[in-house]
């Protein structure tokens, strides 16, 4: 036991991590994740003071939009932009039927609700009973609430028929 205290460490008691033989390469991902370590030990190592506005949990401040490196825009061929260009115009125009069927549909829906008030308006009147008033005095001794139900009809035309049929039924 007392031996084993002084002899050196093996690789087994050195924590676990042996070197990798220089002749391997570390695969790609490994270097990346060193890399990494490295930069943030670096930006750890610089020592940061209290800020101002004691907001001490806040964290630094980051670059502006402006101060990124953006790519260059890739280019597209002129094929795809002919062909991008023509699907655009395809939903255009799409679009455009769809508006158009539903435009035609209201006024299809206005028109026919229109139709059925006036043949509504049509069948009221043809189904009235008509008592034409020849002496204004009648109108002069009514109630008010008779004078409420009178209302003034064009009769001209019922008086035309009138002496028609007057004078088909005295021949």
């Amino acid at each position: 036991m007392e031996g084993e205290c002084g002899a050196a460490p093996g690789p087994e008691e050195s924590g676990g991590a042996t070197p990798a033989p220089a002749s391997a390469p570390a695969p790609a991902r490994q270097r990346r994740k060193a890399a990494k370590k490295r930069k943030e030990a670096a930006v750890a190592a610089i020592p940061r003071g209290r800020p101002k506005s004691g907001r001490v949990w806040k964290d630094p401040g980051k670059k502006r939009f402006s101060h990124m490196i953006q790519d260059k825009a890739l280019r597209t061929s002129w094929a795809r932009k002919m062909k991008e260009r023509q699907e655009r115009k395809l939903v255009r125009d799409l679009a455009q039927q769809l508006q158009e069927g539903k435009r035609k549909e209201r006024e299809e829906k206005k028109r026919r609700r229109e139709e059925n008030l006036k043949r509504r308006l049509e069948n009221e009147r043809k189904a009235e009973i008509v008592q034409v008033i020849r002496n204004p005095l009648k109108l002069k001794r009514a109630k008010k609430k008779q004078l409420r139900r009178v209302e003034k009809r064009d009769t001209l035309a019922l008086l035309q028929k009138t002496p028609v049929r007057h004078k088909a039924a005295t021949e």
